[in-house]
């Protein structure tokens, strides 16, 4: 009998010659789930590895069971606290499973086995190493502030957190996010690293005034070197304590959703830290317990560990650490961080110039699997929670549904477009700006896949690069962000940054993101404390003095981004179909759409305005101007006037008056 044709192929037909490799995957998914489903009974039931693991209180024998996965180890010991660090006392023994497990009754260590109270294993491992490890499934980790060493810490929170979330609704954020993606540690001005609490208290309710419905959350995850972004992994299951307490960032997550913001985990499961002391390496004495052995398991430009996707161990504990997040902390979903370099054995580092390289050895076929497991239980325990693709190849299917022949993410990052803005501000003049290729950078996606389009994350923003406020003005931010003055070289930053954004939100997908504190143009760059800057939080901070000063134009900035995403969220504009092409002129810089019901004319051009200038509008009628970016409380210079009304003639041609460096959103009046 010959099998239904796969959507994917039949929406897109370039790929029918790969039709036999993309039914091969998901023949292999299939296979797997119904492994699955025999094993544990369902891939819900598969992912609750962290509920077996690491430390857990059993009611029937009234005590409390250590688990943990070694399976080269010869022998393990638990210590801590609670038996004056003895690395002898405690042996573990291995169960029918093979995993190593010890128990302690409640009556003989209630006094000493308490919350607060820190905890290793010793591990005799495969290699003849004896170190003492970090439990691999511990709900926290702390760090001694005088010997900097990090243990796990038992956490047996005195109360409950009480939820008070169940009315908050994900179905705004999950059809159009508008994302602001956040770091508690560096989200205050002051120069220390911030916690939990105060992004609750002082960021939050910034967030929730610029008109944002969804935070990503960075840094989330344990790490033992503040510097690494979050991005170097030590303890999976433990949000980080520099942060503050798991219920302070429970608190922060309940507070979002009672003000209409979802809360995106930014997850990392493409590596980890390589540390031994801190992280999974070397766990059982073995290089391939948690990763791939040798070369493979290493990651040369992240200097980090990489994943056995294909081992079912390693399956159990993503999937469980999926379930943890979304369950135990009521996260909306996740970006999947390094997801090119998952999908391919060579990380992504080649040309994708020929679709062969989509199907061919290069690509990672246990990677593709795990992230069709991993979205088949996001959606399964959470239908509508976010699943965004950190993703730079165009992978076709990306982000198609399984059983279409895709791999199951609900949004990709348009990773190409900041890429795109910093390669034409480092190299072009603003006469070189070319229409065209600014076109196709926004608007080349798959049809029927999700693109969340940004500017600038927190990846521009790194040392040795700077954000596009400070790309477009430099030094002169340092002198001329004043209203009393007028500076050319502000005035032109300011146009463009507006024009920039506006463009990159209404044009570049069905989603929107910025990084913190860039929606006002936050000057600078990001640099975390290192030797290198002598340990400074100068730069690992976000200065909000700076637009709450109505003196400085930074406050313009942050008017037109609220102006923005207030007129997406109206119109639902990410929710509609892609724009449609009006008019592009590339000497006159001039580009014009429609998408949403809404027209947007973008003037690119550095000097010259055009009167009487013909656009073809998608249908007869009167039209107004609803938004635009020269208005003075945006900076501009109120060279537009919202109250003439412009008709279109037999031919659906209105004539136009457009200034340089000016957007304008039209809309029309029955």
């Amino acid at each position: 009998m010959s099998q239904k044709p796969l959507a994917l192929v039949t929406d897109e037909p370039w790929l029918e010659s790969f039709a036999p490799v993309i039914q091969k995957r998901l023949d292999k998914f299939h296979s797997a789930l119904r492994a699955i489903n025999d094993f544990s009974g369902s891939i819900l039931e598969y992912a609750r590895m962290h509920e077996y693991y690491g430390i857990q209180f059993d009611k029937l024998r009234n005590g409390w069971t250590y688990r943990e996965w070694a399976p080269a180890a010869k022998q393990l010991y638990l210590m801590g606290d609670f038996n004056w660090w003895d690395r002898h006392s405690h042996p573990m023994r291995q169960n029918h499973r093979g995993d190593w497990e010890i128990f302690l009754p409640f009556e003989e260590y209630k006094n000493t086995f308490v919350h607060q109270s820190k905890i290793k294993v010793r591990v005799l491992g495969a290699n003849d190493t004896d170190l003492d490890r970090i439990p691999a499934y511990i709900r926290r980790v702390v760090q001694d502030e005088a010997t900097h060493d990090f243990a796990g810490q038992l956490w047996f929170a005195p109360e409950a957190f009480s939820w008070s979330d169940h009315a908050f609704s994900l179905q705004e954020a999950a059809a159009m996010p508008l994302i602001y993606e956040a770091h508690v540690g560096m989200a205050l001005e002051e120069e220390k690293v911030g916690t939990y609490r105060e992004f609750e208290e002082l960021i939050l309710p910034r967030i929730q005034a610029a008109g944002y419905n969804a935070i990503q959350l960075m840094a989330v995850m344990e790490h033992p070197y503040y510097g690494s972004f979050g991005y170097h992994v030590s303890n999976y299951f433990a949000p980080t304590s520099r942060f503050g307490t798991p219920e302070e960032l429970k608190s922060l997550v309940n507070t979002a959703h009672n003000m209409g913001i979802a809360v995106i985990m930014d997850i990392v499961h493409s590596h980890a830290v390589k540390n031994v002391n801190e992280g999974l390496n070397e766990f059982d004495g073995s290089d391939h317990q948690y990763f791939h052995p040798g070369d493979r398991g290493y990651h040369e430009g992240w200097d980090s560990k990489l994943f056995d996707y294909g081992k079912w161990e390693v399956q159990q504990f993503l999937l469980s650490n999926i379930r943890y997040w979304l369950e135990k902390f009521h996260f909306d979903g996740f970006r999947f961080d390094g997801a090119t370099s998952m999908l391919y054995h060579h990380h992504g580092h080649v040309t994708f110039d020929s679709a062969e390289k989509y199907f061919d050895a290069g690509v990672d076929e246990d990677a593709v699997l795990y992230f069709q497991l991993a979205n088949t239980l996001i959606h399964g325990l959470k239908p509508v929670a976010m699943s965004i693709a950190e993703e730079v190849s165009g992978m076709p299917g990306l982000c198609r549904k399984v059983e279409d022949g895709g791999i199951g993410f609900d949004f990709r990052l348009a990773m190409g477009v900041p890429d795109f803005w910093i390669k034409t501000l480092k190299h072009k003049l603003d006469e070189q700006w070319d229409m065209f290729e600014l076109w196709h950078e926004l608007s080349n996606r798959p049809k029927k896949e999700k693109s969340i389009a940004y500017a600038e994350s927190h990846d521009q923003a790194l040392v040795g690069d700077k954000s596009i406020a400070f790309w477009l003005m430099d030094k002169e931010m340092y002198f001329s962000m004043t209203v009393l003055e007028q500076n050319l070289v502000v005035d032109r930053g300011i146009a463009l940054h507006k024009m920039i954004r506006m463009i990159t939100l209404s044009l570049g997908g069905e989603g929107y993101l910025n990084f913190i504190g860039n929606e006002f143009g936050h000057p600078e760059w990001v640099d975390f404390p290192r030797l290198g800057n002598d340990w400074s939080y100068q730069h690992a901070r976000r200065q909000w003095s700076l637009v709450d000063d109505p003196l400085l134009r930074y406050q313009q900035l942050d008017l037109w981004d609220k102006a923005m995403i207030q007129l997406a969220k109206d119109h639902q504009l990410l929710s509609t179909p892609p724009a449609v092409q009006l008019y592009l002129d590339p000497d006159k810089k001039i580009i014009a759409y429609e998408r949403g019901n809404l027209v947007f004319i973008f003037s690119f051009h550095p000097t010259e305005s055009f009167f009487g200038f013909p656009i073809r509008m998608p249908a007869q009628g009167n039209y107004c101007i609803k938004l635009h970016s020269d208005e003075k409380e945006y900076g501009g210079f109120d060279r537009l006037d919202k109250a003439i009304v412009y008709g279109t003639d037999s031919d659906q041609v209105a004539n136009l008056y457009i200034p340089n460096r000016v957007v304008m959103v039209m809309e029309r009046k029955y």
